[in-house]
């Protein structure tokens, strides 16, 4: 193998790794939260944009609120989750970009002046961070349930503001019995690569 990851590294990163449905009651510290994104910050963007915005839903009545935003396939887990994160784009990243992006600070107005471009980068960029973060969760020993299945605008209204995109709900903790569905197929090498 060509890899320089350890392959106990690489199983546990994206081979063995799954989208978790079920958790046990084992929290999820915000040690661990911070562990992950000290560790995925670093995950290159356009710009070095940094859009992703991360909610912890961690108050019972915040998941109360949540759950009933969610499709009805994804309440149960979202409501029993140890933790659960809310990953959004801030189409107002450019704000951050003098200081993310020092050598050349006049990008915040010569890209990013107009608030469709914006939009389109922050969502573009914050969708990276998002797999950033997910791929840190398996990290950090836990597991990921990530959900798109919800109603965006009732999440945006209730969790964030016009400036924020909600991107997906992300379930987190230890999986539990039961928290995986049989691995779905993937595409083989030479039917996503070609060389020209």
């Amino acid at each position: 193998m060509s890899l320089v990851l350890d392959p106990a590294a690489q199983d546990l990163l994206f081979r063995e790794a799954r989208t978790a449905n079920t958790f046990t009651d084992e929290p999820v510290t915000e040690e661990q939260v911070q562990a992950i994104y000290d560790l995925v910050k670093y995950g290159p963007t356009a710009f070095n944009q940094s859009p992703l915005r991360v909610v912890l839903v961690r108050s019972a009545e915040a998941r109360e609120r949540l759950v009933n935003c969610m499709a009805e396939g994804n309440q149960a887990k979202t409501a029993t989750a140890p933790l659960v994160a809310i990953l959004a784009a801030d189409n107002e990243f450019h704000e951050e970009l003098p200081e993310l992006f020092p050598h050349f600070p006049q990008a915040k107005d010569a890209f990013f002046a107009e608030r469709p471009v914006r939009e389109r980068s922050a969502t573009l960029n914050a969708a990276l961070q998002a797999a950033y973060f997910i791929v840190g969760v398996r990290a950090a020993g836990l597991a990921a349930g990530p959900m798109n299945g919800m109603d965006h605008a009732a999440v945006q209204k209730e969790f964030l503001d016009d400036d924020h995109t909600p991107l997906m709900v992300v379930n987190i903790g230890k999986p539990g019995e039961d928290a995986w569905f049989p691995r779905s197929p993937r595409l083989a090498f030479d039917e996503v690569v070609t060389t020209v």
